[in-house]
C-alpha cells in the first residue's frame, strides 16, 4: 500500500513558524494538497483545531478525524483557551491493529501525548503520535510511506523504528517505543 503522511504548516501559520526553514516555500495550498493526497491508497493529514473548519470540507466524505490530545501544551500569553489538541485526519488504510497492544481489543481514536520540545522545528511530531497513526490505519512494514513534509525527519525516523520493531517480532511495541496507547 502506498501511504502519504502529510504534516504541513497549518493554514495561516507558514510564515510565522517556518519562514526561516530552508524548505519553506510559502503558504501550503490545502486544496492542491488534498488533490495530491488522492493519488495515494491511504493518507494522513495533521492540522490545527482552528483550521479544521476550513480543511474538513475539502476532504472526501469518508475521512476519519482522530485527536491527538496534548496533556502538556504550549500555553500562550493572552490566550484564555489553550490549543491542547490536534485533529489527525485519515483516509483509507486497513483495519486498526489493536492486537499489537496489550489490554484491549480496540484502539482509541485519540492519543494523549505531550508535544516535543527543542526538536529544531515547531510542530515536530513525537514518535508515539506517529506510531499511533501507523497502527490506527493498519500499516504493515512492507507499505511504502511517503513523508510529504519531512521537516525534522521525525515521521520517517518513527516509521523506520516501528518497522524494525515489527520485523524483529517485538510483541511489546508500546513498551519499546514509549507509547501511552
Amino acid at each position: 500500500m502506498r501511504v502519504a503522511y502529510a504534516d504541513p504548516p497549518y493554514p495561516g501559520q507558514s510564515e510565522k513558524h517556518y519562514g526561516d526553514h530552508p524548505d519553506f516555500d510559502g503558504e501550503v495550498d490545502h486544496d492542491d494538497l488534498l488533490r495530491r493526497l488522492q493519488s495515494f491508497d491511504c493518507w494522513v493529514l495533521h492540522t490545527s483545531s482552528v483550521a479544521l473548519r476550513y480543511v474538513l470540507p475539502i476532504c472526501p466524505p469518508d475521512v476519519r478525524v482522530m485527536a491527538w490530545v496534548k496533556p502538556f501544551a504550549a500555553y500562550k500569553r493572552n490566550v484564555s483557551l489553550a490549543y491542547a489538541w490536534e485533529p489527525v485526519i485519515t483516509h483509507g488504510g486497513r483495519r486498526a491493529t489493536p492486537n499489537r497492544f496489550p489490554g484491549g481489543p480496540q484502539m482509541r481514536d485519540f492519543l494523549a501525548e505531550p508535544i516535543t520540545m527543542k526538536k529544531g522545528l515547531a510542530g515536530a511530531k513525537p514518535e508515539a503520535v506517529c506510531v499511533w497513526v501507523f497502527e490506527a490505519i493498519g500499516l504493515e512494514p512492507d507499505d511504502d510511506l511517503v513523508d510529504l513534509f519531512p521537516g525534522t525527519g521525525a515521521v520517517t525516523k518513527a516509521w523506520e523504528r516501528w518497522k524494525a520493531a515489527l520485523l524483529a517480532g517485538d510483541a511489546n511495541l508500546d513498551g519499546q517505543l514509549g507509547l501511552n496507547v
